[in-house]
């Protein structure tokens, strides 16, 4: 495909990664350990807001901002909408029991082309586009395994509001204002559903955390692998927590994976990778059922991390450095690749009984 507005002809191959990759989902669950689940303790509850920006990499470009926050088992009634939907879902892929938790987010993410200051069209860089998006999430562990699955539906295009949320932010902060959101993908409802399984192997201060989902969805359909490895002290959960769907680890069920609540400073460094073989990706691809800005997508993509996790008590926090590969291609050549930065801080409490 070219970087001109087009119609998507490509929807019966959509359709059968679609089911192929749910089937490839089903199949962890024959990976089963035998050891009883622990049951998350319902009084946890936890905060969460994730930051992903590549300001700190002294760029303003392709995905420069991702915001994203989260509560577990607080907005019940909202929550609803979307919890039950994706709790069922992780029984449907498992042999989830009673010990599961839900949770909801609610996030925003950004992109644009390289240079922001241009008005004008840019049919041979990445198209603006925005997501706007309310998420629920399950999640359950068993002995050292972690399975999440994440329902997240919102809208691309204006309704997003990527250009308000960038030119108020550049305006405090005194960055130059963003010109071009005129040329953004255009308004659509859009979802994903995301199933990411992680494990845990090694014990003391070294651990080796290896991870395998799909996502499948108007907004992505992709599968990976991957994992991390980690060395520190009195380290606990499956690794940093991240923005992306099913990246997220609710204070219930860290609690139910580590024998109760984490006590003393924890502290860990960490490096890995992730892998992703991509089928759709809206804010490249364009629209599905309107005529949509897109480039040329690279079905392979990669991201190289490296960072630091902290807790302390109920306060915790971790900083990511992502290296991504590059995304798409223009008839001028490759982007190359890109760098941007992750922030986590979360707090957990206990609600009253």
């Amino acid at each position: 495909m070219t970087a001109h507005s087009h119609k998507k002809t490509a929807i019966p191959d959509l359709r059968r990664l679609i089911v192929a990759a749910l089937l490839l989902a089903l199949a962890p669950s024959a990976l089963a350990d035998g050891a009883p689940e622990a049951a998350p303790k319902d009084e946890d509850g936890q905060i969460q807001l994730f930051v992903e920006n590549d300001m700190l990499a002294g760029t303003d470009r392709y995905y420069t901002n991702g915001i994203k926050f989260g509560v577990g088992k607080v907005l019940e009634s909202v929550g609803k909408l979307l919890e039950p939907p994706s709790n069922r879902l992780l029984h449907w892929l498992t042999d989830a029991g009673p010990g599961t938790s839900v949770g909801l987010f609610v996030g925003q993410n950004m992109y644009t082309p390289r240079n922001i200051r241009i008005a004008e069209n840019q049919p041979y860089d990445r198209p603006w586009a925005a997501w706007l998006y309310l998420g629920g999430v399950a999640q359950r562990v068993k002995a050292d395994r972690l399975d999440t699955v994440e329902l997240d539906v919102g809208m691309v295009g204006p309704a997003a509001l990527g250009e308000q949320v960038q030119s108020k932010w550049h305006a405090l902060v005194g960055a130059p204002q963003p010109r071009g959101w005129a040329n953004q993908i255009p308004n659509e409802p859009a979802f994903l559903v995301a199933y990411l399984q992680k494990r845990r192997f090694g014990g003391g201060n070294i651990q080796v955390v290896p991870h395998a989902g799909v996502t499948v969805g108007t907004v992505m359909t992709l599968a990976r692998v991957g994992g991390i490895v980690r060395a520190g002290h009195n380290m606990t959960g499956f690794g940093p927590d991240t923005v992306e769907p099913g990246g997220a680890m609710l204070q219930s069920i860290r609690c139910a994976a580590d024998g109760g609540k984490p006590s003393g400073f924890e502290w860990y460094l960490f490096a890995g990778g992730d892998y992703r073989l991509v089928v759709r990706n809206i804010f490249l691809d364009g629209t599905l059922f309107r005529d949509s800005p897109s480039v040329d997508r690279r079905n392979t993509v990669y991201d190289l991390t490296v960072g630091l996790a902290l807790r302390y008590k109920q306060l915790n926090f971790s900083l990511t450095r992502v290296r991504r590969s590059e995304e798409f291609t223009t008839p001028a050549g490759g982007v190359g690749a890109q760098t941007f930065y992750s922030l986590n801080v979360g707090w957990a409490f206990q609600r009253a009984p």
